[in-house]
């Protein structure tokens, strides 16, 4: 048995092991975040690929079974090669899920005009998996991309607050809306967007509806536990927390405050 493995590039995937934590506490969790080498979004296929799946060894190695790619960058880059390539050499009997396919099973649900737009990073907007996805199980809805490569440095710089962000906000929403009239539903596809809601519901229109991916997520893995005893039965229930961080622990502790609401004791760690 052992922990419940969340990973991401850096510190947003905090936003959804927040969720898990809150309506999941039983679990023991280990939180990954490859600081040292973010931000993914503007790296390339291979290398998102290569990073994740190191990052995913590492979290076998700490006794893993079940590991959760709380980065929607890796889990357009690398999920599906690591899921049919390496798990059945690495380790058939181990489970690795992201977090584009859950909210692309529900998203078109929210949407009336059949219309919605995305907010994401530029890597997760030019691998086109939200479109490919979305295509697979609403092929009426329209979908349409904005990539806002300056959103993640403003959230981990602490500037997402302040009046200088509001450009950048007010921007990529005209950019998105002007794709269509029609959008009434906005996914923010990337797991530290949520920390700028509040800029965002001062600016979109109040007509359209702002999705987050950290109670979906909760939903589906929920599902997936019980869908899959044989999993669940080896994920550990101490309700205990790990952290763990390729960059400085003391940065890491300081910064995940503002994503996880209180501040955590971290551990640095070599990914080799």
């Amino acid at each position: 048995m052992g922990p419940i493995g969340v990973f991401d590039s850096g510190f947003g995937g905090l936003t959804i092991l927040k969720e898990l934590h809150q309506h999941l506490p039983q679990y023991d969790y280990l939180y990954l975040g490859d600081n040292a080498r973010s931000p993914y979004g503007t790296r390339s296929f291979e290398t998102v690929y290569k990073y994740t799946l190191q990052c995913v060894e590492k979290l076998f190695d700490e006794g893993c079974n079940l590991v959760i790619l709380a980065c929607n960058t890796a889990s357009a880059h690398a999920l599906r090669s690591i899921q049919m390539r390496d798990l059945p050499r690495l380790a058939p009997d181990r489970r690795v899920l992201g977090v584009i396919r859950p909210t692309t099973e529900v998203i078109g649900r929210y949407s009336q005009t059949k219309h919605i737009g995305i907010f994401a990073t530029k890597g997760t907007v030019n691998s086109k998996s939200y479109p490919i996805e979305i295509g697979k199980f609403f092929p009426d809805l329209k979908v349409f991309q904005e990539a806002c490569p300056m959103w993640v440095p403003l959230v981990e710089n602490g500037e997402h607050l302040d009046a200088g962000a509001d450009y950048f906000i007010q921007k990529h929403i005209r950019n998105l809306l002007v794709q269509s009239s029609r959008i009434d539903t906005v996914l923010l596809g990337c797991t530290h967007y949520p920390l700028l809601m509040h800029k965002l519901k001062e600016f979109m229109p109040t007509h359209i509806r702002i999705v987050t991916q950290g109670e979906i997520v909760v939903h589906s893995l929920e599902d997936y536990l019980v869908r899959h005893p044989e999993i669940e039965s080896r994920c550990s229930k101490n309700a205990g927390i790990r952290f763990q961080t390729t960059e400085s622990a003391a940065f890491f502790d300081e910064q995940s405050e503002l994503f996880f609401g209180k501040r955590s004791s971290s551990e640095q760690i070599q990914i080799h």
